[in-house]
């Protein structure tokens, strides 16, 4: 999908973005919110705590799985604590930040915090643009009908199909993102230096260490092998869906930037951004991601502040012709599925 065409702006398009700041910086929007992330952080760690707690409690019973499923739930929480982390929602300086989000990342949910933040940053700069945003390139699945013209074998047969084996392939996404830690955390280039910067390396390999013998550890000193594995398939499964869940609303099947296609920060952000309705559950199953318009305009918003700032972004988006796309969650996955479809179209004949 190509940008739509936008309603004329006024004059001065690069300082549009200025004004708009401003206007949320008044309202106290951009303040931290301490007391509001002390109370997220104390509920999000003691359910993932009390989740763990509950694995030898259980003991050997298929009782486990149902723990694992809500393990899935309060790890995907301890991920939103992180990402939140990465953006300095929670503290301003570098160096608390660092460390909640590699306690988060690396050491809670196997996920390297270094990685991570070097690829959002990469998507928050371009995000959805064909050429230079990571997550929108050719992989699993495909985004563009280039992308798609270029798939072989295996792959092609999956982008034919690829809208209905979304959800599916998302079970395997958790795995995904654990081997990409490992790779970004020990792949060089041809020279020899390392491919993806990290600032703590070496923790960040000890901290993964910890996890991994940690998770493996507790589970197989309680349960014998066969459910051991079933835990981890259900845990990770469905963290690796309910993680693809989250985000997949948030740009899927808006329009695709390219290069030469020059766009001011406001409208590079929001044209390629769709929030999601659904109130204060939806807010909280979403980490705050449902409002991804005021995300990619305020990356170190606090969460709890972007709700109250939504009706100053539409507001002004309105005033200045530029599409505010909102949708129901339920409507926002269909749109992203219609993309995903189309897209394979061609293969298909």
């Amino acid at each position: 999908m190509v940008l739509a065409a936008t309603a004329d702006p006024p004059a001065r398009r690069g300082s549009d973005y200025a004004r708009l700041s401003r206007l949320v910086s008044e309202a106290g929007l951009l303040d931290r919110r301490p007391a509001g992330y002390a109370v997220r952080i104390v509920l999000t760690v003691a359910a993932f705590v009390a989740g763990w707690a509950a694995v030898p409690l259980v003991g050997d019973s298929w009782w486990q799985l149902a723990v694992a499923a809500a393990l899935a739930v309060a790890t995907t929480q301890v991920a939103f604590l992180g990402h939140d982390a990465g953006h300095r929602q929670m503290f301003r300086r570098r160096g608390p930040s660092e460390v909640a989000g590699l306690l988060a990342g690396n050491l809670a949910v196997g996920l390297s915090y270094g990685w991570w933040v070097d690829k959002h940053n990469r998507h928050h700069a371009n995000p959805n643009h064909h050429d230079e945003d990571p997550d929108v390139g050719a992989g699993a699945l495909v985004w563009s009908y280039e992308q798609a013209a270029a798939t072989r074998g295996v792959g092609r047969r999956l982008a034919r199909r690829q809208a209905w084996l979304f959800f599916p392939m998302l079970l395997l996404e958790g795995l995904a993102l654990h081997v990409a830690s490992v790779r970004a955390l020990l792949g060089r280039d041809a020279d020899g230096r390392y491919a993806t910067p990290m600032r703590h390396r070496a923790v960040e390999g000890l901290l993964l260490a910890l996890h991994a013998a940690g998770y493996l550890g507790l589970l197989f000193a309680v349960l014998p092998p066969g459910k051991a594995l079933a835990f981890v398939a259900v845990h990770q499964g469905l963290w690796g869906l309910y993680m693809g869940c989250a985000f997949a609303p948030n740009h899927k099947g808006m329009p695709m930037p390219r290069a030469g296609e020059e766009l001011d920060f406001l409208r590079k952000q929001v044209l390629t951004s769709r929030n999601v309705r659904g109130g204060r559950f939806v807010d909280v199953a979403l980490g705050g991601l449902n409002y991804q318009i005021e995300h990619h305009l305020f990356p170190n918003m606090p969460r709890g502040n972007l709700r109250r700032a939504r009706p100053i972004v539409r507001a002004y988006c309105a005033e200045h012709g530029v599409p505010y796309v909102e949708t129901g969650l339920v409507e926002s996955y269909r749109q992203a599925l219609a993309h995903l479809h189309e897209v394979g179209r061609p293969l298909r004949g």
